[in-house]
């Protein structure tokens, strides 16, 4: 058959093993080139074909099946993409396209890896699955964030204080007591602690456990219970050492013990749904005796010691290291008030005191009513919001919250030779400020306890 460079035909057209141009104006170069678009109705392709094409070779819609689609770099597609089957995305791949709406009728899989293999991502919104954490994550354009492990149900909303001492008296609690955040109202029984010197634990919870670790005087024990249910708590672990008196904060994934007496810097962390002994995280920048913790979904905020320290330290719950500086506590320098509350974005802690011209407790002491905060996405030094019902009884108690209301449960008056302890509970709105009011009752009256909540403002967001 002759070479055939332009044709126009009727109903039938058949080429074989020659070159044919439709369209062109000068000598095909493939076997069929055609200048401009193609419309068929019936259309059958024998053998291999390749399609070259441009930005946007799909109109309306792409269907992936079970196949190996090569898409290069400069193709792309817009629409509607529906992928039936199995699809694995490449840690080396790239994808580029304006895809308003992409289907995956089966699942697939993204990039996993531990912690430490992460790679220095350039491209905000990539995704990989953290075998350490168990979790999902993405890169924010600065950072890795979790994204959440839990779905809210809408029946959260409990608050748990456990151990506790009552001096003169040195008995020491393992009670586990609870309140409903959203009302008023005394304590209920919930259970007991593994260990009865369990006494100045630190606590911490994501929406489904509470965790309760250390204690007097070097309990190194960790306890955990489920927060919806009541019962006695079970052994989770140990922390690397035994110590009283530190503070703990907490994302919805990973838990920090932060500091203990006598003058402990480290920081422990766990994984909350899982049960081990803590590892080590790295170190707050002073003693950390007597802290106060609280934490964003991705940030830790550590505040204050026995030393009258100034400093607020700061910390990235998914990534481990030493704290570095975040502000002044220029309101009050002093210790005594164990954890705090926070919103997700103000964090906040109550109370305390300091000594002017001495290390004993006893020694021309300072309290204060204060609470004093931060706002977690920036740095700065803290902000007065407001002041608890009594300074009397603002040394050794502890907090907690949602993110509408912050807790500060019990405490004591520490002047020889009464230290009197109190069973009151106070509440404050942590988003608009203001002072403390009362809430109700402790069963006991006490200090050094611990103390978390379901739907603190660590929980949430990624």
């Amino acid at each position: 058959m002759a070479t055939i460079r332009r044709a126009g035909f009727g109903s039938v057209f058949e080429v074989e093993n020659e070159t044919v141009g439709i369209g062109t104006t000068g000598t095909a170069t493939n076997t069929l080139q055609v200048l401009g678009d193609i419309k068929s109705s019936d259309a059958k392709i024998i053998g291999l074909s390749t399609l070259t094409t441009y930005q946007g070779f799909v109109d309306k819609e792409a269907k992936f099946g079970n196949t190996l689609i090569d898409v290069e770099s400069q193709a792309g597609t817009f629409g509607e993409i529906i992928i039936d089957g199995d699809v694995v995305v490449s840690s080396a791949s790239t994808l580029t396209s304006s895809v308003n709406q992409l289907s995956v009728t089966d699942s697939f899989s993204v990039p996993t890896g531990n912690t430490d293999s992460r790679i220095h991502c350039q491209t905000a919104g990539s995704m990989r699955f953290n075998e350490d954490l168990g979790t999902l994550e993405f890169y924010s354009g600065d950072e890795w964030r979790t994204v959440n492990s839990f779905r809210d149900m809408g029946n959260r909303g409990r608050a748990l204080i456990a151990g506790g001492e009552n001096s003169p008296s040195g008995t020491d609690f393992k009670i586990i007591e609870y309140l409903q955040t959203s009302t008023l109202g005394n304590t209920l029984d919930f259970g007991d602690l593994t260990n009865t010197n369990m006494q100045n634990p630190m606590g911490l919870s994501s929406s489904i456990r509470a965790l309760f670790g250390g204690g007097s005087p070097t309990i190194a024990t960790i306890d955990y219970v489920t927060i919806a249910s009541t019962g006695n708590g079970i052994d989770f672990g140990d922390l690397t050492s035994g110590r009283p008196r530190g503070s703990a904060l907490s994302s919805s994934t990973r838990g920090i013990f932060v500091g203990g007496n006598p003058g402990i810097n480290v920081m422990d962390y766990v994984e909350i749904m899982t049960l081990g002994n803590a590892l080590d995280f790295g170190d707050i920048s002073f003693t950390g005796k007597g802290p106060s913790a609280t934490a964003s979904p991705t940030r830790g905020i550590i505040a204050n010691d026995y030393s009258s320290n100034t400093d607020i330290d700061l910390v990235i719950i998914a990534s481990k290291g030493n704290a570095v500086a975040f502000g002044k506590d220029l309101y009050y320098g002093g210790y005594g008030a164990t954890n705090g509350a926070s919103t997700g974005s103000r964090g906040v802690w109550m109370g305390g005191y300091t000594s002017s011209t001495g290390t004993s407790p006893t020694q021309n002491l300072r309290r204060t009513t204060a609470i004093r905060g931060v706002e977690f996405s920036s740095g700065g030094n803290a902000t007065e919001y407001g002041d608890l019902v009594d300074a009397s009884y603002s040394v050794y108690n502890s907090a907690t919250g949602t993110k509408n209301r912050g807790f500060c449960f019990g405490g004591f008056v520490p002047e020889i030779p009464s230290f009197n302890a109190t069973n009151v509970i106070q509440f404050m709105n942590i988003q608009s400020g203001g002072d403390a009011q009362d809430f109700g009752d402790l069963s006991i009256p006490r200090y050094g306890i611990g103390s978390a909540c379901d739907s603190h403002g660590g929980l949430g967001g990624y």
